[in-house]
């Protein structure tokens, strides 16, 4: 398991994204729950993290992914919704590039609840507490976001992982936007694509509280990890609904990546406006 690829941070280079969402974007769209529905929430999610670090490195068994992080979603009281299909990976001989827009560190946990694939994340996250241990014994990859030199390697990497038939799950903004789909998708990943001749399956993400909209799952601006926690374990009726879109097939010698990234972009965005410019 891993969390997002990032809050939103300044620029430092052409790579680097950059969001306008801060805390002050995030607020609850319903009441929130009574403080004792609370406690038990946080010792029932207490309980499922130790669970997961005790399976070691059977964590990174499909079976046993998907099960912790279905377990992690209850724990928080939060409804998993699904539509368009049961599975993020396309049929085919190679793995299936994910990609899908980016709001909170339960993007994750919900994505790999419906399947469990190779995960994308900034290097930052190996060395937290508790969830760096999860993430490496799941057999994410990790990117340098201040180093344009690893990038290569790192799509690279991508594209022996889709070759393989493993599928890879990318968050194209690079940062996190509390709802919508703002910013643009950065074409560099969506290369490994081209490189393995792998489909790219585009997947929209949205929360919403007892069906109203809501920004309290987001992880945006100097947030941090246990205030967004706290935020989650007092929402009321929250879902995180997962859209699986069709997959998009690259077409030799018409797809480059700038190309293939505007196309999922326009998958992923729909006809939903973004929050931010």
């Amino acid at each position: 398991m891993t969390v997002s690829l990032g809050m939103s941070l300044p620029a430092t280079h052409a790579w680097a994204a950059w969001s306008p969402c801060t805390t002050g974007c995030v607020t609850h769209a319903a009441e929130r729950v009574p403080a004792a529905r609370v406690a038990r929430r946080a010792a029932v999610f207490g309980r499922s993290v130790v669970d997961a670090l005790l399976c070691g490195r059977r964590i990174a068994e499909s079976g046993t992914l998907r099960a912790r992080a279905a377990a992690l979603l209850d724990a928080l009281g939060v409804r998993l919704e699904v539509t368009g299909g049961t599975t993020l990976s396309a049929p085919g001989g190679t793995g299936t590039l994910i990609v899908a827009n980016h709001i909170s560190w339960l993007d994750v946990i919900a994505l790999l609840a419906v399947e469990p694939v190779v995960m994308l994340a900034k290097r930052e996250i190996a060395g937290w507490p508790l969830v760096g241990p999860l993430a490496s014994r799941a057999g994410t990859l990790y990117i340098d976001r201040a180093s344009l030199r690893e990038l290569p390697c790192t799509v690279r990497e991508m594209a022996a992982r889709l070759r393989a038939g493993r599928s890879v799950m990318v968050f194209p903004q690079g940062i996190t936007w509390c709802a919508g789909t703002g910013g643009s998708f950065r074409r560099a990943t969506f290369q490994a694509a081209l490189d393995a001749g792998a489909p790219v399956r585009p997947v929209t993400l949205d929360y919403v509280q007892h069906t109203t909209p809501t920004t309290v799952a987001a992880f945006v601006g100097e947030d941090d990890f246990g205030a967004s926690l706290r935020r989650v374990l007092r929402a009321d009726g929250l879902t995180v609904r997962v859209a699986v879109h069709r997959p998009l097939r690259p077409e030799h010698g018409a797809d480059d990546r700038r190309a293939l990234a505007a196309r999922a972009q326009a998958t992923v965005g729909g006809a939903r406006l973004p929050v931010h410019g």
